[in-house]
């Protein structure tokens, strides 16, 4: 067919693409159409041509001034919003509110020349491009198997915190019809208001749960599960209102429509479904997909969408569905890595610019319309509050915390923003309910944070004991460790130090082997979260992140090859700067007495030591300060290559100067000498006055009765004692109850300064030890014997002697391990031994 082409004509805002409807066709032939485009407004033809035009008057320049406008105002708004507590979402919106009419919109300047209408046709495909793609991201992050896992209790704080705002809100819209729809198809515009009331928005309720904490705990498990299948219920309801919206289609027609969307949604179960399950066995253990995979993957998002567009029902449904039956685990993480900061960063705020734009606060000028709307939807937030407050009731949850459910459930989001764009799209919502929607929308999600973070308080946490540490135990009964790994490279030195420390039958030790994933907001955090948050003998190993799950199956494999050894594999994700929150909250949940962290350098090829991650300094840091339990940081150069000879001996040399740190690091050195294949050397280092101290010491010993070499057990009572004197009680214990042991050698060295110090240590022979055990404050604050060396440390968390140690300038490359430790007051209400294994068993991080 012959076309005739006409230049655009310059006195519209937009170029036109149309074709007579009237006659078919221009008057001298009917059967040929009109287009008028201008191939010359794409791109300008520079500064330099001296032709005058304002570059935004092209297509292009005005797009990319657009979209970094809207990006510099969304981030601006986060960094601003940030000290609030607030999800993106909520600047996002408010970013395309303040770049709209209703602000700078109002300015003819700025509107009509950054924002101009001829520009939104251009805009607004973009930002449906990016909203395609956020669907898909979205269905990826949700796991089908969360549904079937999450039991009954969420399944009915879901149908509650839908179904009675769902009808309450029809009921109160369809009392106030002719208030509040007038001149709209009143059947779509209530079945429209009734899914945008009763809808959860999982994405931003999944980072309010991490941003608060709550994310690990059963309120955030019971939520999150929720909101799953409330999103799904939501696209089902939006589906069903789009295929009645229009206002020309019959029951027929509508009912094809869903008969239609049903057999999409069959045919990406049972055909793509097994098809990527497929893809997902064909790759090679440790290896990613390849450029041609990804590519198809994408393009199936593509084809999706346009599959439910040809349908009826609006093309972000396909892009979700098809993103739901992608299977969780490798394959959903590498695809969200590779699209997430593109999408979310870059495309997505465009769709809420676009949202700003078309919401004018300055079309709410008629009370009575805007009052009936805010009472619905205060009407509704109220029943999904009210609702999910009973169904906690019967669960017996705590007031509370059903009120905190209430409004988690009440969080406002994307899915709600693009539920109201249909409707105006379709004309079933007009531009003063539009904005009316949108703004109270807003404000519910703003209100989530501060209301839950008021309303949830924490109980008091009982624990059995004051400090919680090695000396106070003995050396012969269970220890329980918190051992936490960032990365799969710290699990082997990990493990090592396990194996030394010597489980048995008859001592054994409890690990919660516990994975650190740093929370970015990325949504692969999200599905790390969901995946590990549960120990991982209830989670499928294909929904699990690469890295967690071969950290967790490393855990797994050395309990079944070990005796005495019983592990529980956990995750937390949370940002690096309050991460040792979480790990401290844990270890108080679970009555840990030592909590072991990876040191923030690894050992490069030439021996050396490199930052793996600046982040995790400051996280050792914070930990050593706030921990209620004793800490321990390993210094990984080669212990874990000293698992694969547990056959062999292994020296451990332990350096000791005094003060509650050093016998922390004996008492643990206690266990380790236990093992068959490890042989302890200790090295006392004393000042010059050491004598005399001791004989005064002695000599009230005799007065009192005691031998100072035949101590009985430590009395846990210190009062009154000087450092000295608890030291010398310690290691006489030590020595009595370890008496004829050959695999101990005993060495004392006295040195006046901090140089004596460290010629001593060098001195000694490096060669065979793999692992020396320090304190982390050695002796007593400003000793001679080490006060040079605190001034010049590298990693004060180190302390003075393992810095030293772990320096380029010590010439031997060995393992280090330091120890603090606990001397925080914990116990303020005694419980029995029984009580104190009830609470054990029913504390849960995850």
């Amino acid at each position: 067919m012959a076309s005739t082409v006409a230049p655009l004509n310059t006195d519209l805002d937009v170029p036109v693409s149309t074709t007579d409807q009237a006659s078919g066709g221009t008057a001298a032939n009917p059967n040929v159409p009109v287009v008028c485009y201008s191939n010359l407004m794409m791109t300008a033809n520079g500064m330099w041509q001296g032709d005058g035009v304002n570059p935004l008057e092209f297509s292009l320049p005005l797009f990319i001034v657009q979209v970094a406008v809207i990006v510099a105002t969304t981030r601006l708004l986060v960094v601003l919003l940030r000290p609030f507590r607030q999800p993106r979402v909520i600047a996002e919106i408010l970013a395309g509110v303040l770049l709209g009419p209703s602000l700078l919109g109002q300015n003819q300047v700025w509107a009509s020349m950054v924002f101009p209408l001829r520009s939104l046709l251009t805009l607004e495909t973009v930002a449906h491009l990016g909203l395609l793609y956020f669907l898909f991201l979205v269905g990826l992050e949700m796991d089908i198997d969360v549904i079937r896992k999450s039991g009954k209790k969420a399944l009915f704080v879901a149908v509650a915190g839908m179904a009675l705002p769902f009808c309450m809100g029809i009921a109160t819209s369809f009392i106030f019809r002719h208030q509040v729809s007038r001149n709209v198809h009143q059947t779509s515009f209530l079945l429209f208001l009734g899914v945008a009331l009763s809808v959860t928005a999982f994405p931003v309720l999944a980072r309010i749960l991490a941003e608060i904490k709550l994310l690990n705990t059963d309120l955030g498990r019971t939520a999150m599960s929720a909101a799953i299948v409330n999103d799904m219920c939501a696209w089902i309801l939006l589906a069903l209102a789009i295929s009645i919206s229009d206002v020309h289609s019959t029951a027929l027609s509508a009912l094809w429509v869903l008969l239609s969307g049903v057999a999409f949604v069959v045919f990406c179960i049972f055909a793509v479904r097994p098809a990527m399950w497929w893809l997902v066995r064909r790759i090679p253990e440790g290896e990613t997909l390849s450029e041609v995979q990804v590519t198809l993957i994408l393009t199936g998002v593509m084809l999706a969408g346009a599959c439910t567009d040809a349908i009826g029902i609006h093309s972000v449904f396909g892009a979700f569905v098809y993103g739901l039956v992608i299977p969780s685990g490798p394959l959903g993480v590498t695809l969200i890595e590779k699209l997430e900061d593109f999408v979310t960063g870059l495309l997505l705020p465009l769709f809420f610019a676009i949202s700003g734009l078309r919401t004018d606060v300055t079309k709410m000028r008629d009370p009575v319309t805007v009052g009936l709307l805010v009472l619905v939807f205060v009407m509704a937030s109220f029943a999904k509050i009210m609702g999910t407050i009973i169904i906690a009731a019967l669960y017996t949850m705590p007031f509370r915390e059903g009120i905190a459910l209430g409004f988690l459930m009440n969080t406002r989001g994307l899915v709600e923003m693009i539920v109201l764009n249909i409707g105006r799209d379709k004309e079933v919502l007009d531009n003063e309910s539009f904005a009316v929607l949108v703004m109270v929308s807003v404000v519910m999600t703003v209100l989530v944070t501060p209301v839950v973070l008021s309303v949830r308080r924490p109980s008091r946490r009982l624990v059995g004991y004051k400090r919680r540490n090695l000396q106070r135990i003995r050396h012969d009964s269970e220890l329980r460790m918190l051992a936490c790994v960032h990365t799969t490279r710290n699990v082997p030195s990990v493990l090592s130090l396990l194996e030394l420390s010597n489980p048995s039958k008859r001592s054994p030790i409890f690990i919660y082997a516990l994975h650190l994933v740093e929370l970015t907001g990325r949504a692969s955090n999200m599905l790390a979260a969901a995946a590990a948050g549960a120990s991982s003998r209830t989670t499928s190993s294909s929904s699990l992140p690469a890295a967690t799950e071969h950290i967790f199956n490393a855990f797994e494999n050395y309990e079944r090859c070990t005796g005495g050894v019983s592990i529980q594999t956990l995750a937390a994700v949370s940002p690096y700067q309050s991460m040792h929150d979480d790990v401290s909250v844990l270890a108080e949940d679970k009555h840990v007495s030592l909590i072991v962290i990876p040191f923030h350098k690894q050992q490069t090829v030439d021996g050396g030591m490199e930052p793996i991650n600046p982040s995790i300094k400051g996280f050792n840091e914070s930990l050593l300060a706030a921990s209620p339990c004793s800490v321990t940081i390993l210094v990984d150069r080669g212990l874990s290559a000293a698992a694969a000879r547990m056959s062999a001996e292994h020296r451990i040399a332990l350096l000791f100067f005094g003060g509650p740190d050093d016998r922390e690091a004996l008492a643990y050195a206690w266990r380790m000498v236990e093992h068959p294949g490890v042989a302890l050397t200790i090295v006392r280092f004393l000042p010059p006055e050491y004598r005399a101290a001791a004989r005064s010491f002695s000599d009230a010993s005799y007065r009192s009765g005691m031998d100072p070499r035949a101590q009985a057990p430590m009395s846990h009572s210190t009062e009154g004692k000087s450092e000295l004197q608890m030291d010398e009680e310690y290691l006489s214990e030590f020595r009595v109850k370890n008496h004829g042991n050959p695999a101990i050698t005993y060495a004392d060295r006295m040195v006046s300064n901090s140089e004596e110090t460290v010629a001593t240590i060098r001195g000694m022979d490096n060669s065979t030890q793999e692992l020396y055990i320090v304190g982390h404050r050695p002796g007593e604050a400003g000793s001679p014997m080490t006060a040079a060396l605190e001034d010049w440390m590298e990693s004060p968390e180190l302390g003075p002697i393992g810095d030293m140690l772990v320096s380029s300038d010590f010439s031997m490359a060995v393992s280090v391990l330091v120890v603090q430790q606990s001397m925080i007051l914990l116990l303020e209400i005694e419980l029995t031994s029984d009580n104190i294994l009830a609470t054990s068993e029913n504390a849960s991080l995850m």
